[in-house]
C-alpha cells in the first residue's frame, strides 16, 4: 500500500530566495536597477489595469529586446546567479527523510508569481515534483513572445486544488472540476504545509489553514507584515527564513510532519474497522 503524502508547497521569491528572481542576474543585463523595473511595472500596471503578473512578463520582453537573448535556455540560465537562503540546498533531503521515518511520502511542490524558465535554472529545481509558476510561449528562433501562464495571487489557489485531487496537470481543467469525495483525494488538506512571505499568499495560506493544513510565513529582518498575518488568523506561525538544520523552522516542519503522521495512522485504523 503506498504511504500517505505529505506536501509542501513554497513561494519563491522572499520565501526560498531573500529577493525577485529578475533581481539577481536579469537586471544587470538591462542596465536598470530594480526600483527602476518594478517602478515601471507599477506605472505600466495602473496605466492600463494590468494583471501585474503579465505586466513584469510584457516588460521583461520589450526591455530585454536587443539587449538580451530571450530563449527558455537563457532564462534558465539565470537561475544559476538566484541567491537562495541559509539551509534550503540541504532542507528537502532532510525533509524527506524525516517524514519517510514517519511513515510518509513527502513531496515538495513551487507555486510562485515568478518566472518558471529562472527557476528550472536553480540548484534546487530537481527537488519539486511540480513547478507552478509564470511561463512564456517561445516562437521563432525560440525566442518568448507571449505568456503561455501567468500566475496571480489569486490564481495560487487552483493549484492547492490540481495537488489535493492528483491533477497535476496544468491543461486538465475537466479532472480539476470534477467531484472527488474528500477520503478519496491523493493528498488531504490536513496533509498541507504552505510557505509564504506576504500579502500575495494569503489566499493560498488562508485556504491550506482553514482545510485543516498548515500555512507558515516567513520572513527576513522585519517580522512586522508576517507577524500581522498571524494576528489576523491568517497562517499559523511567522518564522525566520532559516532552512538550515536544527533552526526553528525545521523544527516546527518536523512537529507538523509527526502530527500528520499521527493523524494518518488513526485514519488507517478507521479504515480498517469499515472492511
Amino acid at each position: 500500500m503506498p504511504r500517505p503524502i505529505v506536501a509542501l508547497m513554497y513561494d519563491f521569491d522572499k520565501t526560498l530566495s531573500p529577493r525577485n528572481m529578475q533581481d539577481y542576474g536579469f537586471m544587470q543585463g538591462l542596465d536598470m536597477t530594480p526600483a527602476e523595473f518594478w517602478s515601471e511595472c507599477t506605472k505600466l500596471t495602473r496605466t492600463n489595469n494590468m494583471d501585474s503578473i503579465l505586466s513584469y512578463m510584457y516588460l521583461m520582453l520589450e526591455k530585454g529586446q536587443g539587449k538580451l537573448m530571450l530563449r527558455r535556455e537563457d532564462f534558465q540560465a539565470l537561475g544559476k546567479t538566484v541567491r537562495l537562503f541559509p539551509g534550503v540546498r540541504t532542507w528537502f533531503g532532510r525533509i524527506n527523510d524525516y517524514a519517510a521515518e514517519r511513515g510518509l511520502q513527502c513531496e515538495h511542490y513551487i507555486i510562485s508569481s515568478g518566472l518558471k524558465e529562472i527557476i528550472e535554472g536553480t540548484e534546487i529545481a530537481g527537488e519539486f515534483k511540480e513547478i507552478y509558476a509564470a511561463e512564456y510561449l517561445y516562437g521563432e528562433n525560440k525566442l518568448a513572445k507571449w505568456p503561455a501562464m501567468a500566475v496571480n495571487f489569486t490564481s495560487k489557489t487552483q493549484f492547492l486544488y490540481r495537488i489535493n485531487k492528483g491533477v497535476l496537470d496544468v491543461t486538465d481543467q475537466t479532472g480539476l472540476n470534477t467531484y472527488v469525495p474528500e477520503d478519496q483525494r491523493r493528498v488531504p488538506f490536513s496533509n498541507m504545509i504552505y510557505f509564504g512571505d506576504g500579502d500575495t499568499d494569503v489566499p493560498c495560506m488562508k485556504l491550506t489553514k482553514v482545510n485543516g493544513g498548515h500555512s507558515i510565513a516567513v520572513y527576513q529582518d522585519d517580522s512586522t507584515e508576517a507577524k500581522k498575518l498571524i494576528g489576523e488568523g491568517r497562517v499559523d506561525f511567522a518564522l525566520p527564513a532559516d532552512y538550515s538544520k536544527g533552526r526553528v523552522l525545521e523544527r516546527t516542519v518536523f512537529t507538523i510532519i509527526d502530527e500528520v503522521a499521527a493523524k494518518e495512522q488513526l485514519r488507517a485504523v478507521q479504515r480498517k474497522q469499515h472492511l
